[in-house]
C-alpha cells in the first residue's frame, strides 16, 4: 500500500489497540519519551458523518483519543427533539457514539441495532406505532437484549416519551426518528446533563476506555448556527447552510414550525445529495452563533469552549481536524473562545488537517490553501463588517479575535490521493511558504463519481507515520 510521499519507508499496517496502562501516563515519564515512545493522547475535531468511516479504525492507535463534535445540528430527527423539547442537538455526538460503539458479541450488536434503528421516514402514522411498540418493550429489536439491559435502556426511552406527553401545546412527530437520539435526549433530560447522557451511552453501547466522545460546549439550550457569506448575506441553521430542505407532502419527514411552535403541515426533507445542491450566492466568510431576544432582537454569541475540552486539548500531542462539510462540520468547534489560544500554545504537538475529496456546497471551488485558510480564520476567530455585527450585543464580551500564523494550527495537511480539492501545482509552493508539510494517503472513489474517499487503513498508517516521527 502507497503510504504518505514523505514516508520512505513501508509502515507496518496498525495493529489491534494495545493501550498503555494509566500508571505509565505520570508526567516525568511522558516527557521523557520519544516522539514515538510516548503516551499518545489524541484530540479529533469533526462533524458526525465524514469521519465515521475512520472513527473505529482510529482505536487501532495506542493512547487516548478525544472526539469533540459540535451541538448545532438542526436536521433530522433532531431538529424535532429540539423543537419540541429544546436542549442541543445530539445526532453528531450519537452518531460518533454508536460507531465507536462495541460489536464483540450477540448483544452488543442488538443494542446497536437499537439504538441505530430509524422509524418510517414516510408514515407518521407508522412511524408511532412503531416507536410505542419500541418503547413498550414488545418490539422484535429487544429479542437478543438481557433484561436488565433492556430495563436500563428502557427506562430512559420512557422517560423522554414522558417529557413528550408534557407538551400541551406541541405534536411531537417521529417522522424518520432515531432510537438513539430519543435515548440520548431521555437520558440528558433526566440527568440535566448532555455529559451525563453521553457517560451513560457510553457504558450502555460498550465505547472501550481510552475513546472518550465530548460536545464541544457545555449547554442545555438549543443553539442556531449562522453563516455570514462574503456579500454580507446570512444564512441560518446549519441545513440551510450546508444542506438546504426540499418540501415534502404533508406526515413526512420533519415539519415545519410555525407561530407559537405548532406545526404548518408541511415538511422538510434534508437533502444530502451534493450532486443536487447549488453552491451559495456568495462564498462564505465565517460562521457564527447566533441568539434570540424573544422573536424579534437576533445576535451574535460568542461562547466557551467545553472546559473538559480545553483540558483534554491541553495535554494532548496530536490535534487532527477531520474532514466533511467544512463550514458546518469543523468551524463550529473551532470558533469557540480558548480553542485557538490553546492550540497556537502547543509547541512540538502535530496539528493533521484531513482535507475534502471532492468540493460540496460549503467548498465550492476552493483549492487546499483556501481550506487552510478557513481553519485558521476560524480559528483566529476573524470578524468581518457586516449587519449581524453591528447588532451585536454585549455578549461578545472576550470575544477578541487573534492573529496566529497557519503553522501554528497546522504542520501537516493529509490529502486523499485524487481528490480535486488539492493540485500540487497551485497548493505546494503555498503552502510550503506557510510551513505546512503535505502528507498524500490512499484513498478510493466507491461510487465512480470522482468523489474520492480516504482509505481508513491507510488514513491511520498516515497518522501514525506522523505522529511517530517517520514522516
Amino acid at each position: 500500500m502507497n503510504k504518505g510521499r514523505d514516508t520512505k519507508q513501508h509502515q507496518p499496517q496498525p495493529q489491534p489497540s494495545r493501550r498503555r496502562s494509566r500508571s505509565r501516563e505520570k508526567e516525568g515519564e511522558v516527557e521523557g519519551m520519544e516522539d514515538g515512545e510516548r503516551e499518545r493522547r489524541m484530540i479529533v475535531f469533526s462533524g458526525g458523518t465524514a469521519l465515521n468511516c475512520v472513527a473505529k479504525a482510529l482505536q487501532q492507535l495506542e493512547g487516548e483519543i478525544t472526539h469533540v463534535l459540535p451541538v448545532s445540528d438542526d436536521g433530522g430527527s433532531t431538529a424535532e427533539i429540539c423543537r419540541v423539547l429544546g436542549g442541543p442537538a445530539v445526532g453528531d455526538i450519537r452518531s460518533r457514539c454508536l460507531r465507536l460503539s462495541d460489536d464483540t458479541t450477540e448483544e452488543a450488536r442488538a443494542v446497536n441495532s437499537l439504538l441505530a434503528h430509524r422509524l418510517s421516514p414516510e408514515d407518521a402514522s407508522a412511524a408511532k406505532d412503531e416507536w410505542y411498540e419500541i418503547v413498550e418493550g414488545d418490539h422484535h429489536l429487544w429479542n437478543k437484549i438481557s433484561e436488565p439491559y433492556k430495563n436500563t435502556i428502557r427506562a430512559f426511552l420512557v422517560h423522554f416519551q414522558a417529557n413528550i406527553l408534557r407538551q400541551a401545546t406541541l405534536t411531537f412527530d417521529f417522522s424518520n426518528g432515531s432510537i438513539g437520539n430519543y435515548f440520548f435526549a431521555g437520558a440528558r433530560i433526566f440527568f440535566r446533563s448532555l455529559e451525563a447522557a453521553i457517560f451513560l451511552y457510553s457504558r450502555v453501547s460498550g465505547i472501550p476506555e481510552g475513546s472518550l466522545v465530548l460536545p464541544a460546549v457545555c449547554t442545555e439550550d438549543r443553539l442556531t448556527l449562522g453563516a455570514e457569506l462574503r456579500d454580507g448575506t446570512v444564512i441560518r441553521g446549519q441545513n440551510e447552510i450546508s444542506h438546504p430542505s426540499v418540501l415534502q407532502s404533508p406526515g413526512s419527514f420533519r415539519r415545519l414550525e410555525g407561530e407559537g411552535g405548532m406545526s404548518t403541515g408541511l415538511s422538510m426533507c434534508v437533502n444530502k445529495d451534493v450532486d443536487l445542491q447549488n453552491p451559495l450566492d456568495s462564498p462564505i466568510s465565517r460562521v457564527l452563533y447566533l441568539s434570540y431576544e424573544g422573536m424579534t432582537f437576533e445576535h451574535e454569541i460568542h461562547l466557551q469552549a467545553n472546559p473538559r475540552v480545553m483540558s483534554q486539548l491541553q495535554k494532548c500531542n496530536c490535534v487532527v481536524y477531520g474532514m466533511g462539510s467544512l463550514y458546518t462540520s469543523l468551524c463550529p468547534s473551532l470558533i469557540l473562545n480558548g480553542v485557538g489560544e490553546t492550540i497556537a500554545s502547543l509547541n512540538g504537538v502535530h496539528k493533521i488537517l484531513l482535507l475534502n475529496g471532492w468540493h460540496d456546497r460549503e467548498i465550492h471551488g476552493y483549492t487546499a490553501i483556501d481550506t487552510v485558510n478557513a481553519v485558521c480564520s476560524s480559528l483566529n476567530r476573524k470578524q468581518s463588517e457586516s449587519s449581524v455585527n453591528q447588532r451585536t450585543s454585549s455578549s461578545n464580551n472576550g470575544a477578541c479575535a487573534l492573529d496566529h500564523e497557519a503553522s501554528t494550527y497546522i504542520t501537516h495537511l493529509l490529502v486523499p490521493r485524487g481528490g480535486s480539492v488539492y493540485s500540487p501545482s497551485s497548493d505546494n509552493p503555498a503552502l510550503a511558504e506557510l510551513g505546512i508539510k503535505v502528507v498524500e494517503v490512499d484513498s478510493s472513489d466507491p461510487e465512480g463519481n470522482g468523489q474520492f474517499r480516504f482509505d481508513a487503513n491507510a488514513l491511520v498508517e498516515g497518522i501514525d507515520a506522523i505522529v511517530s516521527g517517520k514522516s
